[in-house]
């Protein structure tokens, strides 16, 4: 059964490259339908096969696929424990429900959206199942090429200049990564997650300062991917302008940032590391606290629909590491629940966020006297569920997660500040969500009133309401978090469980290395 881990980075792998040369004969006939249906089949595919890895994971056994039957530490790996099955199936779903909405028409701008698409998903399904630092290094240069492909894709102005910098900053954050990883070999002399925890373990004072260091670089590289403060700046701007479909699952891609700060610095960076023992803890929960309270003032500073998801995405990972920086099984736990509802959540408003612009006029997004939409009953209920949900208020899987994070946070002294934090980015996110609600559904223009908030020299048009194929993304995502809130109970003993084996990662060096290798 093994062998079923290479199958979430192969499918999409070949479903790209079918792909590409389904967009080499152009969308003459039926070729865009034939695309989205091997786009949206692959998908489904993938949902599958994440589910089986789930079964496989959930009673806590790791599974390792060794790659040309190369042994570790010389041979590549891939592996599967509670943490990267979670993952990936989590990434699935968005996946699906990202590429039904894009396959409603916001894909028709390019033929390569969806090998691009594809891609993507190679680069996120590698960087949670692959047990090696430079792999995970690869994958990260396929999801970032495939990103920046998507970003841009439409070719407007917004998009370019966000994509710039997008490339940009990610360039220098391969560099570090680069240097980071280099000097950990140089050190070490592998870079098997593994066998990197044993090694550093080993190692005397005199090679302190450079492991340290490289850890640290790490650190910054994670936290430029996860929009760590004060490393977010890029975000708000790149994710507004992003296709929705694309910024939807964009949604996951801040959590490879902190799915790898949670992988290596459990694994290799722990309470047993020698040297570098707990080396990121005095960063984390500072960064991670800075981070949540800037993303709620910059959402609630926005003045477009947009970019204020973008910084509710920003806070909420604020929430999920500052949580992890507590360290302790409790508030990982907690952490890795509320990552799973954040996503989802974040993702339903990109895709929502999109329908309400559409039916705006030329008010789009803006946070400015418009239009009415023409469903304002409809898109207005699915609002007021996603703001309660983001925000964290009863009864949704967002509640829950604070509160588990919450009951979490007194362990240590630093956790009187994340409550602080926590309940008053929450307050300030709520305010933004409800004034953005009723400046869009309540201070309104009525089109059949001949009125026009930005031009008399630009005729009226009423907004035509959303086929029913274009609101069900939305449903299945404020479904999804429905399942969260009723297996609360499940989900969040099964997150906990996930905390206590990154917490003790001897069965995962054991698994890789073999029985007789361990700390």
């Amino acid at each position: 059964m093994t062998r079923w881990l290479i199958a979430p980075v192969l499918l999409p792998l070949f479903t790209a490259v079918l792909l590409i040369f389904m967009a080499e004969r152009g969308f003459a006939g039926g070729g865009r339908r034939a695309q989205r249906a091997v786009s949206i089949l692959c998908a489904l595919a993938l949902v599958a096969v994440a589910a089986v890895l789930l079964k496989q994971s959930i009673h806590g056994s790791h599974q390792v696929y060794h790659l040309g039957n190369w042994e570790a530490p010389y041979g590549i790996v891939l592996v599967l424990d509670r943490l990267s099955a979670m993952m990936v199936a989590l990434t699935s779903l968005i996946a699906l429900v990202s590429v039904i909405y894009a396959s409603r028409g916001t894909d028709s701008e390019s033929h390569y959206f969806h090998p691009m698409f594809q891609l993507q998903l190679v680069g996120l399904m590698g960087a949670f199942l692959t047990g090696d630092l430079f792999n995970l290094f690869v994958f990260f240069e396929i999801l970032l090429i495939a990103s920046y492909c998507l970003l841009v894709y439409g070719g407007t102005g917004p998009r370019v200049r966000a994509g710039v910098h997008y490339v940009v900053i990610n360039l220098v954050g391969s560099a570090l990564f680069l240097i980071a990883i280099g000097t950990l070999y140089g050190v070490t002399g592998t870079l098997n997650m593994a066998d990197l925890s044993v090694r550093v373990a080993e190692l005397g004072p005199s090679d302190a300062g450079l492991v340290r260091a490289g850890a640290l670089l790490l650190l910054v590289v994670f936290g430029v991917k996860a929009a760590l403060f004060p490393l977010y700046f890029w975000l708000p701007n790149t994710y507004a302008a992003a296709n929705p479909a694309v910024a939807a699952l964009f949604a996951i891609m801040t959590k490879v940032g902190v799915y790898c700060i949670v992988r290596i610095y459990t694994l290799v960076f722990g309470p047993d590391a020698g040297v570098a023992a707990m080396v990121a803890e005095p960063w984390l929960m500072p960064a991670a606290i800075g981070t949540l309270v800037l993303g709620a003032i910059g959402a609630f500073a926005s003045r477009r629909l947009r970019r204020m998801q973008g910084y509710l995405l920003i806070s909420s990972t604020g929430t999920m590491l500052a949580s992890i920086g507590v360290f302790t099984a409790a508030a990982l736990g907690a952490g890795l629940y509320y990552l799973v509802h954040s996503t989802i959540a974040i993702a339903a408003m990109f895709l929502l966020v999109d329908l309400i612009a559409r039916q705006r006029g030329l008010g789009d997004d803006r946070l400015e006297r418009s239009l009415a939409p023409a469903q304002p009953a409809l898109l207005g209920l699915l609002f007021f569920a996603g703001a309660i949900a983001i925000a964290g208020v009863p009864p949704l899987s967002g509640f829950i997660g604070k509160g588990l994070i919450l009951a979490a946070a007194p362990a240590v002294p630093s956790g009187w500040w994340l409550w602080g934090t926590l309940l008053g980015g929450s307050l300030i996110s709520l305010v933004a969500l409800a004034r953005a609600g009723s400046m869009v559904f309540w201070n309104t223009f009525d089109s059949s009133a001949g009125d026009d908030p930005f031009s008399r020299d630009v005729p009226v048009i009423a907004p035509a309401p959303h086929p029913a194929g274009s609101v069900f993304p939305v449903f299945m995502l404020l479904g999804m978090l429905v399942v969260l809130t009723v297996f609360a109970g499940p989900i969040s003993e099964f997150t906990k469980q996930t905390a206590e084996q990154l917490l003790a990662p001897e069965q995962y060096i054991r698994a890789v290395l073999g029985d007789g290798v361990g700390r």
